[in-house]
């Protein structure tokens, strides 16, 4: 059965592609559950009310249609699961990132469905949407790794730039948990008419705009962040090619400032949420993308002392002349 299942890198590397490609879909599928004031379509879980197939209403059929896409998604992840273990060659490390991609889906589903349970409480819905990245990290990960082979991509040399994209990372994390707060205290609870669900309010009726100008005010110092250590890589001599990953993440951040801006205004239609949380999710690869083209740095040596040099020097040459 290995051997019939048998795939290349390259084959492979398609897989773990097309498996990141659905893990960022659902999570776009997902958002778009809520803005339809779906969340609560299927008011329990796994059936979809008494029944294991839903009612004929929309918003039951837009939630069971995202639980049908999460169906789908898992079984591509358990694909390149189990391709992991017949790749030709065969790398552990791709093998234990695979198997992370459907215990992320099993994981989801499990956290959905107390979402639910909880009718859409702001911490569960928050908590949902951050699990989804951090399965991206994983699915990213796998096909980045799966597009080189071991010792092919040289190691960077330049800590000050290694370090300074390395510190993007927590900074663009912390800017998207910031947009989660915002959006669970918004407007958009994912319940529809007649349906109580809680938002937050721990600034009382201040809440939303507390969390909104918190959002912004980090998401500006990112946008910031970036910019700077897009010079310092130029400055240190970084190619075009080197800078395009920062190059598109500043682009995308600014199209982000753009249209939260503009949802802003307009009062946060559910259009435009959508598409300011399709840009995070995007954005989020793109900061992947970035912290993994800076590379690895090589280990450091070791220093010897001068004394314990001459020792090993001079117990190489008694075993010379023992031979």
């Amino acid at each position: 059965m290995r051997d019939r299942l048998a795939v290349t890198p390259v084959q492979y590397r398609r897989v773990a592609y097309i498996a990141l490609a659905s893990l960022t879909l659902i999570v776009m599928t997902g958002a778009a559950v809520r803005l339809t004031d779906s969340g609560l379509g299927c008011e329990n879980w796994p059936k979809c009310g008494g029944t294991p197939l839903p009612p004929l209403s929309s918003h039951a059929l837009i939630e069971f249609g995202n639980r049908a896409v999460s169906t789908i998604v898992g079984i591509i992840t358990v694909v390149a699961a189990v391709l992991a273990f017949t790749r030709r060659p065969y790398r552990k490390d791709l093998a234990i990132l695979a198997l992370l991609l459907p215990l992320g889906v099993v994981a989801q589903a499990v956290l959905g469905g107390f979402t639910v349970l909880h009718h859409l409480a702001p911490g569960f819905v928050m908590a949902h949407f951050s699990l989804s990245l951090l399965i991206l990290v994983a699915a990213f990960a796998l096909a980045w790794r799966s597009t080189y082979e071991p010792g092919t991509r040289p190691r960077s040399s330049d800590q000050t730039v290694v370090w300074s994209v390395r510190g993007l990372f927590p900074l663009g994390a912390l800017t998207i948990f910031a947009g989660t707060a915002a959006t669970a205290s918004g407007p958009h609870s994912g319940g529809f008419t007649g349906q109580v669900v809680h938002r937050l309010h721990f600034k009382g009726a201040d809440t939303l705009e507390w969390t909104i100008h918190q959002h912004a005010t980090i998401a500006a110092l990112f946008g910031v962040a970036v910019i700077g250590v897009w010079f310092v890589a130029r400055r240190r001599g970084a190619s075009a090619r080197e800078l395009e990953p920062l190059t598109v993440l500043g682009v995308l951040l600014a199209a982000q400032g753009l249209v939260g801006s503009v949802q802003y205004e307009l009062k946060l239609p559910s259009e435009m949420v959508w598409v300011h949380v399709s840009l995070a999710t995007v954005t989020w690869l793109a900061l992947l993308w970035v912290v993994a083209s800076a590379g690895r740095l090589p280990p450091r040596a070791i220093e010897v002392p001068e004394g314990d040099r001459a020792a090993g020097a001079r117990e190489l040459e008694l075993a010379g002349h023992m031979e």
